[in-house]
């Protein structure tokens, strides 16, 4: 290994961490939902943060996920009791249509809360 390389220059580290920092954004998100073909991670109030870096854009998501198994649409979505509370407030429902609703819509609460404000 011939010296001095591997070894990055000062000046050069903080410039390169200053362009990191100025092309990372944080994101105020709520909730992040990364699906695959047979389960999801659903991260619930998570620290999300963008970068742009030459013309691409990343995204670091940091949290707790959980993690949750995709079935047919036949089957009962498994879907967190505070999305139930919540659309059953909002719409003014019970609990048990607002589940129902929230299945309809793929566990989306806004898409239920419509739907059931809509009827």
């Amino acid at each position: 290994m011939m010296p001095g390389m591997g070894r990055m220059n000062p000046r050069m580290m903080k410039k390169l961490q200053k362009q990191l920092q100025s092309a990372t954004e944080e994101i105020d998100a709520t909730e992040v939902i990364i699906r695959t073909k047979d389960k999801e991670l659903y991260f619930s109030n998570p620290s999300v943060s963008a970068m742009n870096m030459m013309g691409q854009q990343s995204y670091q998501i940091v949290g707790e996920p959980e993690e949750r198994t995709l079935g047919s649409s036949e089957e009962t979505t498994n879907i967190p009791q505070e999305d139930i509370d919540l659309v059953a407030a909002q719409a003014g429902v019970s609990p048990e249509k607002a589940k129902e609703a929230l299945e309809e819509c793929n566990g989306e609460p806004a898409e239920a809360i419509i739907k059931l404000m809509s009827e």
